[in-house]
């Protein structure tokens, strides 16, 4: 879902850039928070900026001035809340931008709302209810970490659709076309993802299950699972 370098016009990638800036300074008030309170984190909280940016830089070409990809922000999100995630994506947005050519300086801020600020909210959210209503650890993973990746593409379609409206149906048609071309590549790599997560979670569950309890991800009885 990288929007590549000066695609959208001028006005629309100046409204998400200032969009997702509230988000991106939460974010880091929420990571520093997290690291002042718990220095033992940060190792962790590099493997989801490593993780994110892993994942997201490996695209598969989609929909015209953009591209598939996963994200990789349902782990740091479920770890960390969505809030750490802004900064962190935008770091690894700008990074891809500039040294992969990855989306680009002008598209950064409706990347990042899409990847970095939707995503990570969606992921925490479908894990927090999958969990209170006593779905399995790792079915609440795999559907967070799943309907994160779906959850960017949707946003990124409306984006476009915004930016490119059709002539005849509007932006709703347009929301359709994106979408549905979008959605060739990327749900098979939404289920993809949702799967590496869970292995991702069920490692850290064996080898840091004291931190995972402390970031009241798991309880007691899953992170022995």
């Amino acid at each position: 879902m990288h929007i590549m370098e000066g695609f959208l016009p001028v006005e629309h990638a100046l409204g998400w850039a200032l969009a997702s800036a509230p988000f991106v300074a939460a974010g880091i008030v929420s990571i520093r928070r997290t690291i002042r309170a718990r220095p033992e984190l940060r190792m962790l909280l590099g493997v989801a900026a490593a993780f994110t940016f892993v994942l997201s830089a490996l695209k598969l070409p989609s929909v015209t001035g953009s591209c598939s990809h996963p994200t990789g922000t349902g782990l740091g999100a479920i770890l960390f809340g969505p809030a750490a995630m802004a900064p962190i994506g935008a770091v690894v947005l700008l990074f891809q931008a500039l040294l992969l050519a990855h989306g680009g300086l002008t598209t950064l801020g409706a990347n990042l709302f899409s990847m970095a600020i939707v995503g990570p909210f969606a992921a925490a959210g479908v894990f927090r209810l999958t969990k209170g209503l006593g779905a399995p650890f790792a079915l609440s993973i795999f559907l967070a970490a799943s309907l994160a990746d779906l959850a960017t593409y949707v946003v990124t379609s409306l984006q476009l659709a915004w930016a490119f409206p059709d002539p005849v149906g509007g932006m709703a048609a347009s929301f359709a076309k994106f979408a549905g071309i979008f959605a060739v590549t990327q749900v098979p790599l939404a289920i993809s993802e949702g799967l590496l997560t869970v292995l991702i979670f069920n490692a850290l569950a064996r080898f840091n299950p004291q931190e995972l309890r402390e970031l009241r991800v798991t309880g007691q009885a899953e992170s022995q699972a």
